[in-house]
């Protein structure tokens, strides 16, 4: 009899260590798919950044080579968007805040160089600064695209971060949400005045 119960009892104790062992494994498995579909996804979205530091890169050396353009016909406003130009730019953009700022300062000397080219007929149709307009259009065009990737991304890992169980995961392994980019209009709005750079300038 007690050979019968001693049976029973190991019995039930295998089963219950196997149901342990095989919910450990798959507690275990989901966490390493969970941390990768996390890491994947924050590689995407520096990959992203990465190929839009690049075109606002390219729309930054188009604009200076449109304000050198410019200086034939307006020294002084040549001159000083060039110099604005140089303060700007920056080689290394891996936050969505320095992204919007940048667009932002973009948005306001691209205004800057059109009212230029409005102001002088011949510089506006000269064929050099018509094309390198194109392609400033056709970098801000490569922006927008990755921008919208990005932004994407950035939904599907913030889904992640927040929904349970895949939040119990990333909290885990130190993944936080992430930030989206901004739409044109509060890049707009956030962007420093280059008008007091030119009033300065002028003063």
């Amino acid at each position: 009899m007690f050979n019968f119960y001693h049976r029973e009892i190991m019995g039930a104790l295998t089963g219950i260590l196997i149901v342990i062992i095989a919910l450990a494994v798959i507690v275990v498995m989901y966490i390493i798919k969970t941390q990768r579909e996390l890491v994947s996804l924050d590689e995407l979205c520096k990959n992203a950044l990465s190929q839009i530091a690049v075109q606002l890169n390219s729309r930054w050396d188009a604009l200076m080579n449109l304000a050198k353009m410019a200086a034939q016909y307006s020294k002084h406003e040549s001159e000083t968007l060039i110099n604005v130009i140089k303060q700007r730019r920056q080689s290394d953009i891996s936050t969505p805040e320095q992204v919007n700022e940048q667009q932002g300062a973009l948005q306001q000397v691209l205004g800057r160089l059109i009212a230029v080219g409005e102001a002088y007929p011949d510089l506006k149709a000269a064929d050099l600064f018509r094309e390198t307009m194109d392609g400033v259009k056709q970098y801000e065009e490569n922006v927008r695209m990755s921008r919208m990737v990005y932004n994407d991304t950035a939904t599907k890992m913030n889904r992640m971060v927040r929904q349970w169980p895949s939040s119990f995961v990333a909290s885990m392994l130190n993944f936080r949400e992430k930030d989206y980019l901004k739409v044109d209009e509060e890049q707009k709005s956030k962007a420093p005045d280059l008008n007091e750079v030119f009033e300065k300038k002028d003063a």
